[in-house]
Order: C-alpha cells, then sequence, then structure tokens
C-alpha cells in the first residue's frame, strides 16, 4: 500500500484527501458539510464502497436510500446513480474505497448538481 499526500482538496461541498493509492483501489476521506451534497452522479469505470465514520446524513444509490449514520455502509457498483447528503445539523464524514481499471477524478457522469457544474442533459437510466 503507498500512502499519498493527504492535501484537501475542497469543493463548493465541503472537501476530499486521498490517504492510499495501490494498483486498482483509492481510499479517500470525505467531508460533506452540513446541510449540503455531493452532485448525483455515475462512474464508468469505477466501483466504490462507502463508510461512514462521523455525522448524520442520507446515502442514496440507484433510487434507494440510507440513513448514513456512524458504521452504515454504501456499496456502489459502477454504473450506479449515487449521492450523499449532510444532515442539516450534522457534517458527514465518509471513507471511500474505489476500486476500478481507471480511478481518476474525470470519470464523473453529473444528472444534478446544486452548485452549477456541468450536468448531463437527458436523463437516460
Amino acid at each position: 500500500m503507498t500512502a499519498s499526500s493527504t492535501t484537501r482538496i475542497h469543493r463548493p461541498w465541503g472537501w476530499f484527501e486521498t490517504l492510499a493509492t495501490g494498483p486498482g483501489y483509492l481510499v479517500k476521506r470525505i467531508l460533506i458539510t452540513a446541510d449540503q451534497r455531493i452532485s448525483l452522479q455515475r462512474h464508468q469505470h469505477r466501483s466504490e464502497h462507502w463508510v461512514v465514520v462521523a455525522g448524520a446524513g442520507v446515502m442514496e444509490c440507484d433510487g434507494d436510500g440510507i440513513a448514513a449514520i456512524p458504521g452504515a455502509t454504501l456499496f456502489v457498483p459502477c454504473g450506479g446513480v449515487h449521492r450523499a447528503t449532510a444532515a442539516a445539523a450534522s457534517d458527514l464524514e465518509i471513507i471511500e474505497v474505489q476500486l476500478g481499471t481507471e480511478l481518476r477524478e474525470d470519470d464523473i457522469e453529473r444528472f444534478s448538481d446544486d452548485y452549477g457544474r456541468v450536468v448531463k442533459s437527458h436523463f437516460n437510466l
């Protein structure tokens, strides 16, 4: 396992940092600030495993939502449409393990975004 820089990358909804990378995997720590959410999105080249380590909110995948509380987990298959939302009164902290052949930030297709980033024009699922 190779540890990488823990530089925080800031986004409108919070931040993330890469904790470790290796052949076919990448591990991130993600913090979504209270009352914010990531875009509704999917990835073509990776699956993701989310583990909530702090806070509260909701995690969604393919139309199903579950409570995001410490210890909750969610598997996002390659191509699964997903998002995470922090509760109004609580930041949401997630450890994300990405698995796949191409683990890039640009492997993202957005369907809905609260921050004006580019969104796919047709929601054909």
